[in-house]
Formats: C-alpha cells, sequence, structure tokens
C-alpha cells in the first residue's frame, strides 16, 4: 500500500466516467473498474457492486455510509478495501476499514487517491466535531465530505460542492467554489433541499464557478459525466 446511465451525459474526456447518486454518493469508473464514495442512508440501496476497486467514506455520518451498503459492496467483491478515518473504523464494528489522514495517497485499481483535511465542518458548538477527509481521485475529481477543505497546492479540475446540509450556508459555498476555481464542478449533499432549493444552489454554485471561468454541471441523481 502506497502512502504517498441515465442520460443525460456530458462529454468531456474518456478517462473516468462520474455517476452521481443521491444526497452525497458517487461511482468513478475506470478501466472496467468502480470507486464508490459515501453510500449512505439517504441512497438507494446499491445492486450494481461487481468489479469495485475500493470503497471511500469520508466521515461516520448515516447520510455517507450504512453497514448494508458497505455490505452490499462486499457481497460482490469479497476483500474489497474500504478506505475512511479513524472515525470511520471505529464506527465500522466488524467491517474492516482502512485508516487514511491527510497527507495519505492509496492506489486502488486504476484509482489513485489523495486524501485531504482533518475534521468535520461545525454544525454546532454543543455538537462534536469528527474526522472527516477529502478525497482526490486521479489529479481530477475532489469531494470533500461534509467540510470547505481546500486542496493544496492542486488545480481542481471537477468540484463536488455541498449544496444543502445543516452545516452550511450557501454564502459559505459561494466562496468555497471561488476559492477552488474549479474547472468543473456539480453539485452533491442536497437530499434535504426541495425541488426550489435545489435550484437556486444550483445557480449560485453555477454562478460562482462560472466567475471564474468553470463550467457547472447540474446533475441529478443517476446521471453520468465523463471526466
Amino acid at each position: 500500500m502506497s502512502r504517498v446511465v441515465r442520460t443525460p451525459v456530458w462529454v468531456l474526456a474518456r478517462n473516468m466516467k462520474l455517476t452521481k447518486l443521491e444526497h452525497a454518493a458517487l461511482v468513478l469508473e475506470a478501466s472496467g473498474q468502480k470507486l464508490f464514495i459515501d453510500p449512505g442512508s439517504f441512497t438507494t440501496a446499491l445492486t450494481e457492486t461487481a468489479n469495485a476497486a475500493a470503497v471511500v467514506i469520508t466521515h461516520e455520518h448515516a447520510d455517507h455510509w450504512t453497514p448494508e451498503q458497505l455490505n452490499r459492496v462486499i457481497a460482490m467483491n469479497p476483500g474489497v478495501p474500504i478506505y475512511g478515518p479513524a472515525g470511520v473504523a471505529a464506527a465500522a464494528g466488524d467491517i474492516a476499514v482502512t485508516v487514511v489522514s491527510a497527507g495519505d495517497t492509496i492506489e486502488a485499481g486504476p484509482f489513485t487517491l489523495r486524501f485531504f483535511g482533518e475534521k468535520h465542518a461545525v454544525i454546532h458548538s454543543s455538537i462534536p466535531v469528527i474526522d472527516n477527509v477529502g478525497v482526490l481521485v486521479n489529479d481530477e475529481l475532489f469531494y470533500p465530505g461534509d467540510s470547505f477543505t481546500i486542496p493544496e497546492d492542486v488545480k481542481v479540475k471537477t468540484l463536488a460542492v455541498p449544496a444543502g446540509a445543516p452545516w452550511l450556508k450557501i454564502a459559505e459555498v459561494i466562496d468555497y467554489v471561488l476559492a477552488v476555481k474549479p474547472l468543473r464542478s456539480f453539485p452533491t449533499h442536497e437530499m434535504g433541499l426541495s425541488r426550489s432549493g435545489k435550484d437556486l444552489a444550483n445557480s449560485r454554485i453555477k454562478a460562482a464557478t462560472e466567475q471564474n471561468g468553470g463550467t457547472f454541471f447540474p446533475l441529478e441523481p443517476h446521471e453520468s459525466l465523463d471526466l
């Protein structure tokens, strides 16, 4: 171990295919293998899990992982590596999780995973702040989990932007996109929003992305983007 679709489909290149699932879950496909990120309780039960190279869980909250979702991947991919911070490993119990933290680099099949950040964004002073890692996949896609982590010394090509949560407000989302300056962006973490709320968030993320010359893709669940 190194430490170092449903339409529409927007075609940008042909190296890696991203499919957005409900809420915070993503599936990336490259060279016939899949990487699952954060399939949790707000995500429809995973079914097509064969050929999984790895699973990444950014933090321990149930909307980002459940034992049932992980077991659906493990059932078709015995021994599949699962990566997450220490809090995830503790919460997972008998499910083996390899602990990762900021600065780690992992090779998992066709995917190079670089990890950034340490903590979940503050929800409220009365709620403990838990472990959280953001992940950069193949130097292409950055997914921050529940945080506004900015990966240092990285030009983010595609940014998964949290759109709605108890720990954020839209002004922070706009500032985050303006700070990262991605070439492409799309919304995630939005099952708590109404249709009107999603449209409002999308319009703000789009404007912030375009302000720095990027392109926004308003992906809905089960839509895909070729990266």
